[in-house]
Formats: C-alpha cells, structure tokens, sequence
C-alpha cells in the first residue's frame, strides 16, 4: 500500500488525532508521523504488524539458507580451513 500525503502527520497534531488516526489505521491506512519536518514513527495496525514480523523472521531465514549453500558450494569447491588456520589468520 502506498503512503499518500494525508497519511504523513505531524507528531504535534497526532496526539489531538488520535483517535481519528487509529481509525484510520485500523481501516488499512498507515500512517507516518514526523517530527522536525522528517518520518519519526509510523502507526500500523497490530495484525498488520504481526504479518510484518512474519516476513521479517521467514527473510531472516531465507538470508541463513543462502549462507548454507554458499558454505556447502565452497566445501565442494575445497575452499576450507582448519580450525588452526582460522584463528591463525584472526588471532583468537
């Protein structure tokens, strides 16, 4: 969805529009609050935001099983250490 200008408010009118604010939210607009001219927070409904963590921790674990294939392509490809060489190479 895509944040339109009524949806950027001034942290100084957000608290007198609160309530109109969180309607707004809960009805699928989300809303950027700015403070000193630039995006300070953003109002998200609470079962939007339970999604946004989902996608987060299932990025989190697509970025892991990209490292495993990349680990797994250079064992295969001889591109290994022993544990010597690595902390010879790192001082620990």
């Amino acid at each position: 969805m895509a944040i339109s200008p009524e949806d950027i408010v001034p942290l100084s009118q957000a608290e007198a529009r609160l309530t109109e604010l969180a309607d707004e939210v809960r009805a699928g607009h989300e809303k950027i609050l700015t403070r000193n001219g630039e995006g300070y927070i953003a109002l998200v409904d609470a079962r939007r935001l339970d999604h946004y963590h989902r996608l987060e921790r299932e990025h989190i674990h697509l970025t892991l099983l990209e490292e495993v294939d990349r680990g797994l392509d250079d064992i295969e490809a001889g591109r290994t250490m022993s544990v010597e060489e690595l902390r010879a190479k790192y001082g620990r």
